[in-house]
């Protein structure tokens, strides 16, 4: 059995095909130096490497970002940053809409509540959390034991190095990686575009390609009040990305589902993206309406709805790959051509002929339950998409968890986790009661509409009331916006337990089945996709080794390709666009939203080179959480920033295709020439690349 069949057959491609593709989201401790070299003659040093993964950065918000200066400058994207930005926001400045320049330091503004880190090592601790594995143990139990040893493996480390300390899973359970984080959270906003251009062409352009966006932003960190001066940050390439160049990104994807089996992939088509899909136009439909009430309103809807239509054409695109009947059939052939090769071996057939019922059998049972799991437990813990139930759920939890030890809580609730949970926890961004209810009370009319008006779960959730009552009940009632009372809550569970604040009383009365769903989940689907697909992880690697990329976690991984167009129904689409082409797809727009021109650039269009580079494309492979990711050259300079991919990426999160696979990037020529002369912002442009010296510091006075 060959390893290359076997990563077919999970949706990647065999090592020789990965020799004339540019596939892979590979981790920094297992790049493939040799396909580099054999495909672009360029040879990847472990110093090289270094230097990348210590000068890129995580926003724990959701995306990526790199230092760019000596100075403790970090860029990302626009709408990467756009959290911090909308939150440091209020009516008589909308930074959002209007834009962000500090011209010098002491006007940056810090960021209420955002955590960025930078990987300062990485462990192989497999043999480690394997260890807990026992005979006659079944998946449910394994899962736990694993869990706790991983917690107990990341508060020993946070102990010894006071670092954030994370136990990654990798190859579905084949391989457990230690991933240890330098942490920042004085993180001050220094530089913001307006949203018409860090966005240009809106939605209808969102996932397209020719672009024309200037999607940036520039945070500084600092540490004890100080600027922080990073040993390792990307130089600026004075020339940007060229056409066929190598390129690399290194940045933290969110997610991919390459190595899910057959029976995982119909799930998500049939039963989960549907639902998302589903949740997701409903929020989209409560934003919309509440923005329309007045320009507040807007502005307080604007930066969540971008992200949520940014999800629903995201989504779309996974679903459109699913339903693609070519990739379907390709994964039930190479599938079921495996089967056969197992079944010929009475050694395979008795190690892994199972794998697939097993996995198959989890994801029906999980069907059967799932609309349940996600109105109760919802995605990233907080079904009612409200700002104020997700800080309710966190202190009711919280109460809980903090009681028993570390290994035997929730995971976020690990010691290593905790001052990343009290970072949000105890953010002083505003919170708006008008949105706030307003989804708040769309999430319960779902809720009741979902699952029945009898449901134990909707009785206990609406209390009698309506759902715009019960909203309007609870946010008004509710006292959970003041910090100083989150605090005290924090660390008084007896305080907790008798609290009748009607947002904690909410969370309470959907906690206990939210938390038996988990439960299942964990030890019902969880557990026998980690244990099965983590048996084939092994054929794998007792085969070849680690001579292939895991899927996505939101952690450091580094792709390379090179700066290339592609061909669409026999139209060849160049890589680059250029200042002259945004104004020219401006004026074909007449200047009418989503293509409208700020101000600003239609006052400076003189001043800009019209032919210089704007956006490009590239085949790095890259998935959501790659936003804000550095483009590097061969010399390790920064050319380019990426913010996107086009739609035929998209596909991506199963499988890669080359030929149409392309990330959308900002180069960094438009990157300078727009901040001089746009913004007016030459001390930030100078300290990005320096006119004839250093990185020069901008005056704090």
């Amino acid at each position: 059995m060959k390893t290359a069949r076997l990563l077919v057959v999970l949706g990647t491609l065999s090592a020789a095909s990965l020799a004339v593709a540019d596939e892979g989201m590979w981790t920094f401790n297992n790049f493939p130096k040799k396909l580099v070299k054999q495909r672009y003659k360029f040879d990847v040093t472990d110093p090289w490497l270094d230097h990348v993964r210590l000068s890129s950065v995580r926003f724990n918000s959701g995306g990526s970002g790199s230092f760019v200066s000596p100075h403790g400058l970090v860029m990302t994207n626009h709408h990467v940053g756009a959290d911090c930005v909308s939150k440091l926001g209020a009516s008589d400045h909308d930074y959002i809409k209007d834009g962000f320049y500090a011209k010098d330091q002491a006007s940056e503004i810090k960021c209420p509540d955002l955590e960025l880190n930078v990987v300062v090592g990485i462990e192989d601790v497999t043999a480690d959390v394997k260890s807990v594995e026992k005979p006659g143990m079944d998946e449910a139990s394994v899962n736990k034991a694993q869990k706790e040893k991983m917690s107990a493996l990341e508060k020993a480390c946070t102990d010894k190095t006071q670092s954030r300390c994370d136990v990654v899973t990798l190859y579905q359970g084949g391989v457990y990686n230690m991933y240890r984080y330098k942490k920042y959270t004085d993180v001050r906003l220094a530089f913001a575009p307006e949203f018409g251009i860090a966005f240009f062409g809106g939605d209808p352009d969102n996932f397209e390609y020719p672009r024309y966006d200037l999607d940036v932003a520039f945070f500084r960190v600092y540490e004890n009040d100080k600027e922080v001066q990073p040993q390792h940050y990307l130089k600026w390439s004075a020339s940007g990305a060229k056409d066929n160049e190598l390129v690399f990104v290194a940045g933290n994807p969110g997610n991919t589902e390459r190595l899910d089996t057959l029976a995982q992939l119909e799930m998500l088509r049939d039963t989960s993206y549907p639902l998302v899909l589903g949740e997701l136009k409903r929020i989209q439909k409560a934003l919309q309406a509440y923005g329309k009430l007045g320009v507040e309103e807007e502005r307080q809807a604007r930066t969540p709805l971008f992200g949520v239509e940014n999800s629903i054409k995201a989504i779309t695109g996974y679903l459109g790959g699913l339903t693609d009947a070519k990739l379907m059939a390709k994964k039930t052939a190479d599938e079921a051509a495996l089967q056969k090769q197992i079944a010929a071996s009475p050694d395979k057939q008795k190690l892994y002929g199972g794998v697939w019922d097993a996995i198959a059998r989890s994801q029906k049972g999980y069907a059967s339950f799932y609309k349940r799991y996600a109105f109760t437990e919802g995605r990233r813990g907080n079904p009612m998409s409200s700002e104020l139930f997700g800080l309710a759920r966190l202190l009711v939890r919280a109460g809980e968890e903090k009681a028993k030890p570390s290994e035997k809580r929730l995971r976020e609730y690990r010691d290593s986790n905790l001052q990343s949970l009290e970072l949000g926890l105890f953010s002083s961004a505003p919170i708006h009661d008008g949105l706030e209810e307003a989804l708040l009370t769309s999430a319960l009319e779902r809720l009741s509409a979902q699952l029945g008006a009898q449901d134990p779960i909707v009785k206990n959730a609406l209390a009698g009331k309506t759902p715009a009552q019960r909203a309007k009940e609870v946010v008004s009632g509710t006292k959970l916006k003041d910090v100083a009372l989150r605090k005290s809550l924090w660390a008084d569970k007896k305080a907790l337990d008798a609290s009748k604040d009607p947002m904690l009383v909410l969370a309470r009365a959907l906690d206990p089945e939210a938390r038996q769903l988990r439960k299942r989940y964990e030890d019902e689907v969880e557990g026998v996709v980690k244990k099965n697909l983590g048996l084939v992880g092994k054929a794998m690697f007792e085969a070849e080794g680690l001579s292939h990329y895991p899927d996505a976690t939101f952690t450091l991984r580094l792709s390379y390709g090179k700066v290339a167009g592609y061909t669409i129904d026999g139209k060849k689409i160049t890589p680059f666009t250029t200042f002259g082409g945004l104004f020219d797809r401006a004026t074909k727009a007449e200047n009418k939203f989503p293509w409208e021109l700020p101000k600003k650039w239609v006052d400076g269009k003189a001043k800009l080179k019209l032919e210089t580079p704007y956006d490009f494309v590239s085949t790095n492979d890259i998935i959501g959480g790659n936003s804000g990711s550095p483009v590097i050259n061969a010399k390790g300079e920064l050319v380019g920033l990426i913010f996107d991919g086009n739609i035929q990426s998209l596909p991506g999160n199963f499988v890669y295709d080359d030929t149409v696979n392309r990330s959308v990037s900002v180069h960094s020529s438009a990157l300078t020439e727009a901040l001089r002369n746009v913004y007016d912002a030459g001390a930030l442009a100078d300290e990005l690349q320096p006119r004839g010296g250093a990185a020069k510091k901008r005056s704090a006075k």
